[in-house]
């Protein structure tokens, strides 16, 4: 019997229990005391990881919520500036409109003064123009219905006198050579009187030249030439015309 067998324990059994517990411990270090505490640091590193990003984010939005309160501020502080200059400006234009209305009135008023003093000697012109233009209006009315084609007729060949007299001007003097022309009488001419026009007229203008003859009625009678930017208006309206202005 052993030392230990007054007190009911078997020294045999309890060293083999001894070993077998430093065994199992030494089996527990190598293939799960490692592995637990490997995974217990990578846990301990992944919440000290997450405690970082937390204060980073707390960190990021603290400073999200100051940059937008600054922006907010500054928002704030620039409508407050833009209100003020509208109000300035508002204020100075409304001067403005109030000295310019002021001005334009005292124009008025002088314009006025001006005005009642020539309203007489306007009024006197305006009569005189009125009473000029109804009676060339009647004259030109009058006019075109005796204008019959024989009438017609002698007034064209009265224009081919002139021009061979020489008292009515075409081109005299001026180089139109290749030129073209327009030719405008109240009624459509005569192959004759076509050709009248190209010889005794148009003749300075060249083989070259194109000659286009328009009828228009509204020149009562004569004929009106159109060389270039020359122009020679022997026609009854021009010469109504002309003695409409001298009238005014």
């Amino acid at each position: 019997m052993g030392p230990l067998a007054p007190l009911g324990i078997n020294l045999t059994f309890l060293i083999s229990q001894i070993v077998n517990f430093i065994l199992l411990l030494l089996v527990l270090r190598l293939w799960a005391w490692k592995p637990i505490l490997s995974m217990l640091e990578k846990r301990k590193q992944t919440i000290a990881q997450g405690l970082e990003d937390a204060r980073v984010a707390a960190e990021a939005r603290a400073n999200a919520e100051k940059e937008a309160a600054d922006v907010l501020a500054k928002a704030q502080r620039d409508a407050a500036q833009v209100i003020r200059e509208a109000s300035d400006r508002a204020e100075k234009v409304a001067l403005e409109i109030k000295a310019s209305a002021e001005a334009e009135a005292k124009n008025l008023r002088n314009a006025a003064a001006v005005e009642a003093d020539q309203t007489k000697l306007q009024q006197l012109v305006e009569l005189r123009g009125q009473v000029g233009a109804l009676a060339m209006a009647a004259t030109q009315k009058l006019i075109g219905e005796s204008l019959d084609e024989k009438r017609q007729r002698a007034l064209l060949a009265e224009f081919f006198s002139g021009v061979k007299g020489g008292k009515v001007a075409v081109l005299e003097g001026e180089v139109v050579s290749g030129a073209s022309a327009e030719v405008t009488t109240a009624l459509p001419l005569t192959p004759e009187e076509q050709e009248t026009v190209r010889k005794d007229v148009l003749v300075k203008l060249g083989g070259g030249a194109t000659t286009t003859f328009r009828v228009d009625a509204r020149i009562l009678g004569g004929m009106v030439l159109r060389i270039g930017d020359h122009v020679v208006d022997g026609s009854v309206a021009g010469k109504l015309e002309s003695l409409r202005q001298s009238l005014q």
